[in-house]
């Protein structure tokens, strides 16, 4: 059983700024090394923000080393002054506490924070997505959230507080029904558009407490779930013109999240954005027999999450095993930049393995059967069944 975990941060209160930062090298006819640039990116820990929040992410955009400037990775040159453009994410500092004690209740220790349209980006999208331009439009329950990439580098984020469940509340008030009725109306026979909803046909709603039964239109419930598609849409809109390229984005827009299984929501997006539009699958890393049950739109963030924190654990493996747990958590971001990370040890290796429960042959139990047993004792409550 494993007793530490990587978690996704979300919600309203992430913002998100930009900021340079720069450092004078001494010995400048020496080459930069990966040092020079962690303390670079450490700097950015120590700028102003306001009371109660704190920085989550520090993400270099670009480098550049004297008057050279558009350096992805400075590892390696030579020069006397090395700047950076940083993206950080900064959240608040209540709201990363709230998950931490959710966390620790269920006995288990967080190793790191990471925004979630970052962690769902890292499985859905391609780097040819990434270099050519593109949107992430991740629609969760909670929330939406955005993030823009032009050149393999991460331009904007954003957490609009809109998402599936704000759906499912406009059809519970719109049709005066039940919250779980309205929930599985959304998923059975939802539909983003409501032109295209077939007129002549109706559901059945159970009515409440034996009262009569309640007939809802295919067409009206389309056109209740249109309505607030519409509104998360247009915000989407505005967080792409606000990022400032809106008229990069080549390969278009990325949809993801429980979300994004909405039927005929590829076809609204794409008629709002004016852009192309495809439907994110977690795929691109998946191996295996769970592939085929892990490779759902409302798997991206986790997937997203197990890849960061191989990532982290690449990355600060040496301190690891030197036992220094504090520097090992103390910078979270860091990992954020693929062209800085420390070299492999055998050591580190076995460490990691030797953290990961066993796995036998004869074992048929599928890996969501698997994952709901885990649940199941650690909240120690019995899974209860889903009526389809």
């Amino acid at each position: 059983m494993f007793s530490e975990v990587f978690v996704g941060i979300a919600g309203q209160h992430i913002k998100s700024m930009k900021n340079r930062g720069y450092i004078i090298r001494e010995a400048y006819d020496d080459e930069i090394q990966k040092e020079e640039v962690f303390k670079l990116i450490e700097d950015m820990h120590k700028i102003h923000i306001d009371i109660g929040e704190e920085i989550i992410h520090v993400i270099p955009q670009n480098f550049i080393v004297d008057n050279e400037t558009g350096v992805k990775s400075p590892i390696g040159m030579c020069g006397r002054r090395l700047e950076a453009n940083f993206h950080i994410v900064i959240g608040q500092v209540a709201a990363a506490k709230n998950i931490e004690k959710c966390i620790r209740k269920a006995n288990l220790i967080v190793k790191d924070m990471i925004l979630e349209p970052l962690a769902s980006s890292d499985a859905v999208l391609t780097e040819d997505e990434k270099e050519a331009g593109v949107v992430l439009v991740d629609i969760g329950g909670g929330t939406t959230d955005v993030a823009v990439y032009y050149d393999n580098i991460i331009r904007h984020t954003a957490v609009i507080p809109f998402g599936g469940n704000v759906v499912t509340k406009d059809i519970k008030e719109g049709c005066a029904i039940l919250q779980r009725h309205a929930e599985q109306l959304k998923i059975q026979y939802g539909s983003a558009l409501g032109d295209i909803a077939p007129e002549d046909k109706v559901v059945s709603i159970p009515g409440i407490s034996g009262r009569e039964p309640k007939e809802i239109s295919f067409k009206s419930l389309a056109y209740i779930i249109q309505s607030r598609m519409e509104e998360i849409i247009d915000a989407v809109n505005f967080e792409i013109q606000n990022s400032g390229y809106a008229d990069k984005l080549a390969a278009g827009v990325v949809i993801t999240g429980g979300g994004a299984m909405l039927k005929h929501l590829p076809q609204l997006m794409k008629f709002k954005t004016a852009m192309d539009v495809r439907i994110g699958f977690p795929n691109e890393h998946l191996a295996g027999s769970a592939k085929n049950e892990i490779n759902q739109p409302m798997y991206a963030t986790s997937v997203g999450l197990i890849m960061r924190g191989f990532d982290y654990l690449e990355t600060y493996k040496k301190t690891f095993n030197a036992g220094n747990s504090d520097e090992f958590v103390q910078p979270r971001s860091l990992i954020t930049d693929p062209n800085i990370k420390k070299d492999k040890t055998e050591e580190s290796e076995v460490a990691i393995e030797a953290s990961m429960p066993p796995v036998h042959e004869e074992e048929k139990v599928s890996f969501t059967d698997k994952l709901k047993i885990m649940l199941s004792k650690m909240f120690e409550v019995e899974d209860q069944p889903i009526n389809k």
